[in-house]
C-alpha cells in the first residue's frame, strides 16, 4: 500500500475539483493520479476533507433515455468507474467531499441529478413525470449506455440506495459492486399495502402528507421549508449551515420537481399508475430478488429517517457482504456527514 498523500496536497485537489472551474479542468487534473487498488485506509485515513459549504461542481449534460442528464465527473477517463446517486430531498452535493476522494484513488466518478433534480430534464414536454421506482433505476443504465459505459460501482443513499440495489439486482452484469445506505431498499406495492404499526407510521408522515392535494399545493408553496425540516429530522445530529442547505436546495427548483417526488410516494401507497412498460421490472422486483454483487452496507448511529434493521435484509446479500456502522452522530445524510467512510466502503467493496 502506498503513503497516502499529505493533506495540504488533497485538500489543494479538492478545491481544485469543487471550484468553479471549467469543465475540462476535471478531465485534465484528474489524470496523474495514482490507482485505485493502490488506494486503502491508510489513504483515506490521512486526509482531511473539510465540510465545504461555496464549492460547487462543474457540471456536464448530456442525452440519455428520455433526459437530458446534468452530471459532475472527476477522475482519470480511463478509471473504473463509480455512479453516485443522491437521495431526496438532496442533491448531487451530498458527494462534495467523497468524490474527490475517489478521484485520488484512481476512480472515474460520476454524479448526476436523478430526474426532477437540478440541471436534469426531460426531452420532451408530453412524458409522464414517471417517479415510479424502476424508472430511476433504468435512467442510470440509460446514463452508462450514453456514456459508453459498461459496467460500474453503484452506491448511493435513501432514492439513490433504493436505485442503486435495483441496478445491482436487475443487472448485474452492468454493476460491479454495490455501496448501500441502510441495505436493502427495494420496495414492493403489495408489501406498502400492510399498515404499520402506529409510531412507524408516524415516521411517513410526509408520504401520507403527499398523498392529498392539499400536500402536493403545500409542497409546491414550501419546498425549501419542507426539505429543511427532512433535513433536520433525519439527521438531528447533523449541524450543518445555512449555505450548505442553499447551495443543495436549488435543486428543488426543477420545473418537474414536485410532479416526480408526489408521484413517487403516490405510486408506493398504490394510489398513482406506473407506466405499463415498466410492469415486468416491478414484478421482478417485487420478488424481492436477491443481490449477488459485492456488497457494502452502512447505517448512520444517529439516522432519524425510517429505515430497515441490518438483520431484516442480511440475507439479500448472499455473496460477498459486510455492514458497517458509522459512528459520531452521523445521520440519514451519510456520504455529506461522513464522507471519509462512504468513500473508504466504496474503494473496499471495489476490491472484494
Amino acid at each position: 500500500m502506498e503513503n497516502p498523500r499529505p493533506p495540504g496536497e488533497i485538500d489543494r485537489y479538492r478545491r481544485a475539483f469543487v471550484g468553479v472551474a471549467a469543465m475540462g479542468l476535471a478531465a485534465t487534473q484528474f489524470t496523474t493520479v495514482r490507482p485505485a487498488k493502490a488506494q486503502g485506509v491508510s489513504a483515506l485515513n490521512g486526509a482531511t476533507t473539510e465540510r465545504s459549504t461555496a464549492a460547487s461542481f462543474a457540471l456536464r449534460q448530456i442525452d440519455a433515455g428520455l433526459l437530458n442528464v446534468g452530471y459532475a465527473e472527476a477522475g482519470p477517463p480511463n478509471g473504473p468507474v463509480v455512479i453516485l446517486l443522491h437521495g431526496w430531498p438532496y442533491d448531487i452535493h451530498s458527494f462534495v467531499d467523497v468524490a474527490p476522494l475517489l478521484a485520488m484513488a484512481g476512480y472515474r466518478v460520476l454524479v448526476p441529478y436523478s430526474r426532477g433534480h437540478g440541471t436534469t430534464h426531460f426531452l420532451a414536454s408530453q412524458t409522464v413525470r414517471n417517479g415510479q421506482q424502476s424508472v430511476l433505476a433504468v435512467d442510470v443504465i440509460e446514463l452508462m449506455d450514453a456514456l459508453k459505459i459498461g459496467v460500474a460501482i453503484v452506491a448511493g443513499y435513501d432514492w439513490g440506495a433504493r436505485t442503486a440495489c435495483i441496478i445491482a439486482a436487475l443487472w448485474p452484469e452492468r454493476c460491479k459492486a454495490l455501496v448501500s445506505v441502510s441495505g436493502y431498499l427495494i420496495g414492493s406495492l403489495a408489501a406498502n399495502r400492510m399498515p404499520l404499526p402506529p409510531k412507524a407510521e408516524l415516521q411517513w408522515w410526509y408520504q401520507y402528507y403527499f398523498a392529498t392535494e392539499r400536500g402536493r399545493a403545500g409542497y409546491e408553496q414550501y419546498r425549501r421549508d419542507f426539505a429543511n425540516l427532512i433535513w433536520r429530522i433525519a439527521s438531528p445530529e447533523w449541524d450543518f449551515d445555512d449555505a450548505t442547505f442553499d447551495r443543495s436546495a436549488s435543486c428543488l427548483d426543477n420545473p418537474d420537481h414536485v410532479s416526480i417526488v408526489v408521484h413517487n410516494y403516490r405510486w408506493r401507497l398504490g394510489l398513482a399508475q406506473g407506466e405499463p412498460q415498466y410492469d415486468g421490472l416491478e414484478k421482478r422486483l417485487a420478488e424481492s430478488p436477491v443481490i449477488t454483487v459485492p456488497t457494502i452496507t452502512l447505517e448512520g448511529d444517529a439516522n432519524g429517517a425510517p429505515h430497515p434493521d441490518s438483520s431484516s435484509y442480511a440475507k439479500k446479500f448472499p455473496g460477498r457482504y459486510a455492514h458497517r456502522i458509522i459512528t459520531g452522530g452521523i445521520g440519514h445524510n451519510l456520504p455529506q456527514e461522513a464522507p471519509r467512510a462512504f468513500a473508504q466502503a466504496v474503494i473496499d467493496v471495489g476490491k472484494y
